[in-house]
């Protein structure tokens, strides 16, 4: 009879970046940019201390998120699987210890962006039991080059 692996689930660290960023390349429907440097990362890793995932089998990291909160809600990002392991319960062990992480930490609601094109997602995260919030819209700018409020007079 085959010894069938042992997937354990770890808090992500900096030097996992490379198997990580691998993961995410390779994942449809992760959008990567400037903000997913190692750099950035770390910063995120550093200011959402042990909330981020990675699920690890034979010494290798097999899948990965990203968790954190701004103190009312949580954020899960980038959640992916590595494909021999995908629909093996790996993306539903992740998003459960990361809500279990956030619920100790006193946050009672999480949320997740999803490209709206990406079906296979949402219908993970809706098997889940997540729902799809129509009435919000998401309203993004860059902050190069921003300025400070124009202050009128008294």
């Amino acid at each position: 009879m085959p010894v069938r692996p042992s997937i354990r689930y770890r808090t992500l660290r900096v030097r996992d970046y490379d198997e990580v960023y691998a993961i995410w390349k390779k994942a449809k429907g992760i959008g990567l940019g400037e903000s997913d440097s190692r750099q950035a990362i770390a910063r995120y890793l550093r200011r959402n201390a042990g909330l981020s995932q990675v699920a690890v089998c034979d010494g290798r990291v097999i899948a990965a998120v990203l968790c954190g909160h701004d103190g009312r809600r949580g954020y899960l990002h980038h959640l992916a699987v590595a494909r021999k392991w995908r629909r093996k319960g790996v993306g539903r062990g992740l998003a459960a210890a990361c809500i279990e992480k956030l619920h100790k930490e006193g946050i009672s609601k999480c949320n997740l962006f999803l490209f709206a094109a990406n079906r296979p997602a949402r219908a993970f995260w809706t098997r889940l039991g997540w729902s799809v919030r129509a009435d919000l819209l998401l309203v993004q700018r860059e902050t190069a080059g921003a300025k400070g409020p124009r202050l009128g007079t008294c």
